[in-house]
Parts: structure tokens; sequence; C-alpha cells
């Protein structure tokens, strides 16, 4: 199977970043289910700590079976959770920024 890669930019409040590791560290089991099921694979997300900025990377199986992911119950709950902790539009998704690959190494 063919992995596509993924990689984005999120913001996470700077008073939060404690919070927001917590929380990562305590992921709900339903989460890293539901994850799974929509072929989510090596994620990984990454904070610099200066700016705010998370740096999140993941593999995944097909765009279409990732974008139904946004669309769960435990998803929609875990953006709630989350939203007081960094910015989000006004479905409490993340704000997020696709990166474009430019290289990459196999």
């Amino acid at each position: 199977m063919t992995m596509i890669r993924k990689a984005s930019i999120m913001f996470v409040n700077k008073d939060s970043y404690e919070e927001y590791q917590k929380r990562h560290d305590d992921i709900w089991p339903e989460m890293l289910k539901e994850l799974k099921a929509h072929g989510a694979h090596n994620y990984s997300i990454f904070l610099d700590k200066e700016s705010g900025r998370l740096f999140a990377y993941l593999e995944i199986e097909s765009e279409e079976k990732w974008k139904q992911m946004g669309e769960t119950e435990i998803c929609k709950k875990w953006w709630a959770y989350m939203k007081p902790l960094m910015d989000t539009n006004p479905d409490n998704s993340p704000v997020s920024i696709e990166l474009s690959e430019v290289f990459y190494m196999a």
C-alpha cells in the first residue's frame, strides 16, 4: 500500500504547552482507534516553544478516508476538548495550514 504523507502547521497557546502535552500523553483510546480506522499511521506532532507553532506529520491511506475522520463524533469531541488550548475554527477544528511536500528521501 502506498501511503500519502501529510504535514501541517497548527498553533497552541503559549500558556498551554504543558496541558497540550498532557492531553496527548493521555489521548483517549477511542480517538486512537478512530484515527487508525481512518487510515492514519506514523502520526507525530512537534512543538516550537518559541512561537507556539505545532508541526504535524502523518501518513494516510487515502484522502477520502482521512477527510471522514473530522465527521466522527469522537473527533468533534476531541476538537471541543482541545479548543481552549489552541487556535480553532468556528467548528472547533484546529486552525491548520497544510504544507506542500518539496523533498522526500525514502
